[in-house]
């Protein structure tokens, strides 16, 4: 029976912990906030664990998914961390949405202890999660994906390895700035529509037929027009990404007007009481500002 190890139980987390308990795996898991590890070890057949060590030691494959770089740095390094108590030949695979810088980092110092490591951020938010229908890009060497990769397939519904370490982590960049683009683009399809008296229900199920139709259409559009912001990813969230996005184009010299610009305006809705709303709130800027 394969021992895995979960670190992180947010959102997403939680769930992903839960498609591996399902399916048969040995599961430990940690969390920063004890009482939802135990949570989730009264819902799932698995373990909770009071220590980082604790979980990881002895896994094959240890699966992390918490807030932001540093938090990855919190849990991988020190004398309680991942690096110093996982065992030799076990794969590291970090589910975060990441810098690329850090997913480099970390695969050198798995190595250096002879561990493999996977950057896998995953996209499909809360409900991809709870589905087990997540997009995972991943990054590393062929070796470990192999080892990763019939692990990631109980809550994954595409899964690819992009090259190296970091690889992962620059597709789901590439994977934000296209959204970032659709969603304002989104958003003013829609608020043109309110403002010129159109029947914008009406509007979207003609325009959804044709080449306008998209993800955030289909699954957004209805959400939006009635002004409900409470079905993803929240907007502090997408800043962050959208900051990492930026600093890496900085580095590869690649030019993000557009993505520059939707970030401020999601600065906008943050300052608009905003932060957690998700993603399609946009709309609301432009209603308030119009």
């Amino acid at each position: 029976m394969t021992k895995a190890a979960f670190i992180g139980l947010g959102v997403m987390g939680y769930p992903m912990a839960g498609h591996l308990a399902k399916a048969g795996l040995d599961v430990r898991v940690w969390n920063r906030t004890n009482a939802k590890a135990e949570q989730w070890a009264s819902e799932y057949s698995g373990t909770s664990c009071t220590t980082i060590a604790e979980a990881v030691r002895g896994a094959d494959i240890v699966l992390t998914c918490v807030g932001a770089d540093t938090d990855l740095m919190a849990v991988y390094e020190g004398d309680e961390g991942i690096l110093a108590n996982a065992s030799e030949g076990a794969v590291l695979v970090d589910h975060t949405t990441a810098s690329a810088g850090i997913a480099e980092y970390l695969a050198e110092a798995a190595s250096k202890n002879n561990m493999g490591f996977v950057d896998a951020p995953v996209s499909g938010g809360q409900q991809g999660a709870e589905n087990g229908k997540l997009t995972i890009m991943c990054g590393g060497s062929e070796q470990d994906y192999a080892k990763a990769e019939p692990v990631m397939e109980h809550y994954a519904r595409a899964l690819n390895r992009m090259g190296p370490a970091g690889s992962g982590q620059k597709t789901k960049m590439v994977n934000q700035i296209a959204i970032a683009g659709l969603v304002q683009g989104l958003s003013e399809a829609l608020h043109f529509a309110e403002q010129a008296e159109l029947d914008v229900a009406k509007v979207v199920d003609v325009i959804s037929k044709g080449a306008a139709q998209s993800w955030q259409m289909e699954n957004r559009s209805g959400t939006m027009i009635a002004g409900e912001f409470e079905h993803g990813f929240a907007v502090d969230w997408m800043r962050k990404d959208l900051g990492i996005c930026l600093e890496e184009a900085r580095k590869v010299n690649a030019s993000l007007p557009v993505t520059a610009l939707v970030d401020q305006f999601y600065a906008d809705v943050q300052s608009m009481g905003g932060k957690r709303w998700d993603t399609s709130s946009l709309i609301q800027r432009l209603r308030k500002f119009r």
